[in-house]
Formats: C-alpha cells, sequence, structure tokens
C-alpha cells in the first residue's frame, strides 16, 4: 500500500482548536456541554477537545467521557468482532449538549449505532458531532457539525490516524492499495 501523509501533529493540533472554538460558539459557552468519544480515538480526540475549551474558556470543566457502540452496529454479523471497550457518561445525559467525537467520519453506521446507545443511556437537549476527519462516502443522511478537515477519498483507500496516546507517533494518512504508476 502507498501512503501519504495528510495531517502532521501541528495540522491536527490546529484542527482541534478550530473545533474547540466552533463547539463553543454552537453551544454559547461550556454549560452543560458533554463531550463523548467513539473508542479508540474519538476518546482521546474527546479529551483533547475538553482540555483546549478549558484552554479557551478558564474555569469550564467539560466532561469527555467514552461511548462504546460494538453492540449497536448494524454490521456486526460480517465484520470481525472487536471486544466492546469502557463506556463512561455522566450521571445524566438529560438536558445536555452531546458532542459525539469520532477521528473519520465515512459511511456514518458508526454514528448511527452512537445515537443508538445514547438513547439508552438518556434524553440530551440536543447531539451534535465532530469529526477531526470526513472523507464522504455516506450510507446514511448524517453530517458532522464540526469538522476538522474534508478528505474526499476513493473507496478502496483508508484514513489512518495516529496519535501520540494510542500510537506513539502522530500524523494522518491516506493509503492507497492503487499501485504508484511513477
Amino acid at each position: 500500500m502507498n501512503a501519504r501523509i495528510v495531517l502532521q501533529q501541528t495540522d491536527i493540533a490546529r484542527a482541534l482548536t478550530r473545533i474547540a472554538h466552533e463547539i463553543l460558539e454552537s453551544n454559547r459557552g461550556s454549560a452543560n456541554l458533554v463531550l463523548l468519544g467513539i473508542p479508540t480515538r474519538g476518546v482521546v480526540l474527546a479529551q483533547r477537545l475538553s482540555r483546549e475549551i478549558a484552554h479557551i474558556e478558564p474555569g469550564a470543566d467539560v466532561f469527555a467521557g467514552s461511548l462504546d457502540v460494538t453492540m449497536y452496529r448494524d454490521d456486526l454479523a460480517r465484520t470481525r468482532t472487536r471486544t466492546p471497550a469502557a463506556t463512561s457518561v455522566p450521571a445524566s445525559l438529560d438536558g445536555t449538549t452531546v458532542v459525539l467525537v469520532d477521528d473519520v467520519l465515512f459511511t456514518g453506521r458508526t454514528i448511527r449505532a452512537a445515537l443508538d446507545a445514547i438513547n439508552d443511556i438518556g434524553r440530551p437537549r440536543v447531539v451534535r458531532l465532530a469529526a477531526l476527519v470526513d472523507r464522504g462516502h455516506r450510507e446514511l443522511p448524517i453530517r458532522a457539525d464540526f469538522v476538522g478537515k474534508n478528505l474526499p477519498s476513493a473507496l478502496d483507500e483508508r484514513i489512518t490516524l495516529h496519535l501520540v496516546e494510542t500510537d506513539g507517533d502522530e500524523y494522518l494518512a491516506i493509503e492507497s492499495a492503487r499501485e504508484s504508476t511513477a
């Protein structure tokens, strides 16, 4: 596979800073704001966004948790089995603004599963979606409210995000199965 690095660590940090500002503007501050990352890298991004929001709005204490959607997926029979990760949410989501955080938005099926999981937990006032990358190819009518980078891609390409916390290095790459003709 040929890999092409699209975002470096500084680009990722800049995108997250912009997303944090957009979340605060949309929510008119940090009150009743809950960030729920979708494992694995979405959780790390939610934690970073929470820290960035606290930096932008001193005193803000935004809950950054995780929402495992494994058992809500509609493709369990077709894909490799994954061990469910922990779900960490506040005592109540009722009346809050929940921002789902994912690394790459693709077909929308993971987000559909996340919405089902949230439904089982509580009734937020509103649910929004933040994605570091939107690569298109939606199969469901789902769109991100906050996007770090729109990155149109071919179906045979793979978007890979490496984060220091999970991988030891940091970049976003597009891997193509096509052979290079150069």
